[in-house]
């Protein structure tokens, strides 16, 4: 009997979370889109006017970002005792093309360490250092092969190659496997603290972290130009990717995929997935804080177009999906929007129109780029190629 009642209560929780997770109760109507007011991004917690970059460097973007670890995030940890890398393969690859590097990344604290698993391609006919794409993988490892039997359009390495840049990845494994019980053992091995604190850092907090510990390697390695890294994500991946932009600006560049809820879209608009379905889905992913504002979005300091803007005045490019409204594209765009009045601080014109362009019409000449692809939600070559175009627009390879 005591099996039975076993067996009936973790169906019983399947079933709540095929629940939670079923689309069919999200809100896709704009109609049914709530009235909301957007916290000002341009307005200090002590109601100040910002009115030059120089303001919001020093008072506003610094009160985002806390905002953003205090209630959404979570923590960032800045300290550790010693981050050490070996060179596991370092061969010719691609026909000659590339030289692959898999580096295992070592970060050790209180005698206890996480290891990140790096692939590196870089073009083997360069001039100086290479410019990098780094990709957060949150799909199968097989999409990011070194060995290139497996060959995916979410990493397309020979694209990028041939493109003129390098290419790495990382998988989220590493720092945190994305499950609602054993996202600890990784990164928060080193953080027990965080665990415990209603601030603390969960997976995402933890991909974004190791994000920056592969930048870290980067500056260490003569092969790369640690000052041309541009972070990429999809779907969640892409909401750690704007996370880790935003806490560690020597990222250069930002590329985020489909990221919707508590990535690029907007959440006061409670248009496809919401907080609270994500926290109830998804509760290891955000800081304890963040269940707060289940079904309560209008009480939060911040929404994500703050978030946009913490990455001001460095280029930033978000995209979305046709058929993936869950991600809603119109939030997406509308937080964009909102992000560039703290571009302008800086004398960038965003060239945003006032509303989402067409399917497959992308905002390239904008620091502020965009668009909207046809198709589910992926990451897929049509983005790669328009994230190539958006780099050699901004800087030289």
């Amino acid at each position: 009997m005591q099996y039975v009642r076993i067996f009936c209560f973790f169906f019983l929780v399947v079933l709540v979370r095929l629940h939670a997770q079923s689309p069919t109760e999200a809100n896709y109507d704009e109609s049914k889109v709530p009235p909301y007011t957007l916290p000002d991004v341009l307005k200090t917690t002590r109601n100040l006017d910002v009115r030059t970059k120089k303001t919001w460097e020093r008072v506003r973007r610094p009160e985002i970002v806390k905002l953003f670890e205090e209630n959404v995030y979570g923590q960032l940890p800045k300290t550790f005792d010693r981050l050490t890398y070996s060179i596991k393969r370092n061969v010719s690859a691609m026909a000659g093309k590339a030289t692959l590097k898999e580096v295992l990344i070592e970060v050790v604290r209180n005698q206890k360490v996480v290891q990140i698993n790096l692939v590196l391609f870089i073009p083997a006919k360069r001039k100086g250092p290479a410019s990098v794409f780094l990709l957060i993988n949150n799909r199968g490892k097989e999409n990011t092969d070194p060995t290139r039997a497996h060959k995916s359009d979410f990493w397309p390495a020979e694209m990028v190659i041939d493109s003129g840049y390098a290419i790495a990845a990382f998988h989220v494994s590493d720092l945190a496997p994305d499950d609602t019980v054993s996202y600890v053992n990784g990164a928060l091995q080193l953080y027990p603290e965080q665990l415990i604190a209603s601030n603390g850092m969960r997976a995402i907090g933890a991909w974004a972290w190791g994000a920056s510990r592969v930048l870290d390697y980067f500056e260490k390695d003569s092969a790369i130009n640690a000052r041309k890294v541009a972070i990429v994500g999809h779907s969640r991946g892409g909401k750690a990717a704007l996370w880790a932009a935003a806490e560690d600006q020597r990222f250069a560049m930002c590329f985020s995929n489909c990221s919707g809820n508590t990535g690029a879209a907007l959440s006061r608009r409670r248009f496809g997935e919401t907080i609270s379905r994500i926290n109830t889905v998804f509760p290891h992913w955000f800081a304890k804080n963040y269940k707060r504002f289940n079904n309560n979005e209008d009480a939060l300091p911040v929404d994500q177009h703050m978030l946009l803007a913490a990455i001001a005045p460095r280029p930033l490019y978000v995209t979305n999906a046709s058929k993936d409204l869950w991600a809603d594209p119109s939030g997406t765009f509308l937080s964009l929007k909102n992000a560039s009045r703290v571009y302008a601080l800086y004398g960038f014109k965003s060239n945003l129109p006032a509303n989402p362009p067409a399917i497959n019409q992308p905002i390239i000449n904008s620091p502020l780029g965009y668009h909207i692809r046809e198709g589910e939600h992926n990451l897929t070559a049509y983005d790669w190629i328009n994230f190539i175009k958006f780099a050699n627009l901004h800087y030289k390879k």
